[in-house]
């Protein structure tokens, strides 16, 4: 029997809230994420935007930051890392250098495309996204190397702006900001086919 597939989202800072709210369009169970016992039993995982440094002294004051590293490290369920989301598991951090989980084998510089007045909407260009999508970029990470067995799903004027590394899914854009973005569909249904092959090796 499939059990009901449920997303935990990271809701110490940052914009959790439009992320439930997306999810919860296409069909998903949504948790927030506020203290370890809130991971249980998910069937997948969004690191929202918002400011990395915050939500790092806020996940160490919760306690979340070691059962966090656990769940990445198994790489058991699919993650959605979105911006800030995607700083937190890059390999290596720049501009300044900041610590992270190191899960996610791409390297990042932090608002690489400039403040906030220089944030918008561009076009993405990938056979990872349908022709004609875009992305919504607010102080954005950039990233500047992604690792061989990483697959580059879409780009901004050349720079890779959605990659995909096993079962992590990770945006420098906010996809959660449009109504109904390939991106959240994507991982919907990395979501449910995990869901989908747990409940039958549940079954099993």
């Amino acid at each position: 029997m499939t059990r009901r597939a449920e997303v935990s989202i990271l809701a110490l800072q940052g914009d959790f809230a439009e992320h439930a709210a997306a999810l919860q369009r296409q069909g998903l169970g949504t948790r927030l994420v506020r203290r370890p016992a809130d991971l249980a039993g998910l069937s997948g995982l969004v690191l929202p935007g918002g400011e990395s440094t915050t939500m790092l002294r806020l996940l160490q004051a919760q306690g979340l930051e070691q059962p966090l590293t656990e769940l990445l490290a198994a790489q058991r369920v699919p993650v959605l890392a979105t911006c800030a989301g995607l700083i937190l598991l890059a390999r290596k951090v720049s501009r300044p250098e900041q610590r992270s989980f190191g899960v996610l084998d791409v390297d990042v510089e932090r608002n690489a495309y400039g403040p906030q007045i220089a944030s918008g909407v561009f076009p993405l260009h990938g056979d990872g996204v349908p022709p004609g999508t875009t992305g919504v970029f607010i102080r954005a990470p950039r990233v500047v190397r992604a690792g061989p067995d990483v697959e580059v799903l879409a780009r901004r004027d050349g720079d890779p702006v959605l990659v995909r590394d096993r079962a992590i899914l990770g945006a420098c854009f906010h996809p959660e900001l449009d109504a109904d973005h390939p991106v959240t569909r994507s991982f919907v249904a990395m979501v449910r086919g995990a869901a989908v092959e747990q409940g039958s090796l549940l079954a099993g």
